[in-house]
């Protein structure tokens, strides 16, 4: 029985680490709130008392974190990733994070004697749930080889980008397309409606045309009921839009309409909606 350490039980990284147990694969978990441990073990998980005892214990690793300062606590802090890698065992850190991060991150597991791989995923709740994410994976190969039986109960789409750095540019490039079609999509909705028109009329239409795509079908209806539990929490995409932003610095693209939806999720996380779904910026759009 293949072995995988997994690292973050998040909205994500829960529904991936389950659908790895499910699987059949032997698996070892921690998060930093132990309680959210509870569930995997149920299903038959093993718990760890630290990162450290997860990358000790198991040949690959997966990581899922909240932001670039997460993934580097887990990997450099104390009873770490870093502490407890080494024998070419291998770390697959799924977080997204700018580049730069998981450069960083990659090059102490290889000083170490791992294995590195990034792999960031296209995807939110329901498909994380579903193991149907789209995995952007970039780093070692031989690693890549030994973790894709996971990844393939993980997503449905499987990519391989090349060095380090790739997988993490290619999510940034992606979400920030994403965070500027939900704005524009939320300010339609508040136009519309300020204008009289009917919710489900303006979705009826978008979906019959060129711009219908499962995104609008699916938070059109959502946002029309008021509904902003979290699949997608909007301070991860305000997030992924300062760093998509800053990776344009870095390579002088400007990038004039991502910058604006930046600052539309900056004022929707002021606002207090950080935990809703991304979604959510609707509701500081339509006062």
């Amino acid at each position: 029985m293949q072995k995988f350490g997994f690292i973050g039980l998040g909205i994500m990284g829960s529904a991936m680490a389950k659908n790895l147990v499910k699987a059949g694969f032997s698996v070892t978990v921690w998060n930093r709130s132990p309680e959210k441990m509870d569930e995997l073990v149920t299903l038959g998980a093993e718990q760890a008392a630290t990162p450290r005892e997860v990358t000790e214990s198991c040949p690959v690793t997966f990581a899922m974190l909240a932001d670039p300062a997460a993934a580097e606590k887990v990997c450099f802090g104390k009873h770490g990733v870093l502490e407890g890698i080494g024998e070419g065992r291998g770390y697959v850190d799924m977080s997204t994070v700018d580049p730069a991060t998981s450069q960083r991150i990659g090059v102490a597991v290889v000083a170490k004697g791992g294995r590195f791989l990034e792999a960031p995923v296209s995807g939110s709740k329901k498909p994380a749930e579903d193991g149907t994410l789209i995995i952007l994976a970039a780093g070692d190969r031989t690693l890549y080889d030994e973790a894709l039986p996971g990844f393939e109960k993980m997503g449905k789409k499987i990519l391989h980008l090349g060095d380090v750095g790739k997988g993490a540019e290619m999510k940034l490039v992606v979400n920030m397309v994403m965070g500027g079609m939900m704005a524009c999509f939320c300010e339609g909705l508040a136009l519309g409606e300020k204008a009289g028109l009917a919710t489900d009329a303006i979705l009826d239409v978008i979906a019959a045309g060129a711009m219908a795509n499962p995104m609008f079908a699916l938070k059109g209806g959502l946002i029309r009921d008021r509904n902003f539990a979290p699949a997608f929490p909007l301070k991860h995409m305000q997030k992924d839009l300062r760093l998509a932003v800053a990776l344009g610095d870095r390579v002088g693209q400007p990038l004039v309409a991502s910058a604006a939806a930046n600052e539309l999720f900056k004022g929707a996380r002021a606002a207090g909606f950080g935990d809703e779904d991304f979604s959510a910026l609707f509701k500081t759009i339509e006062r």
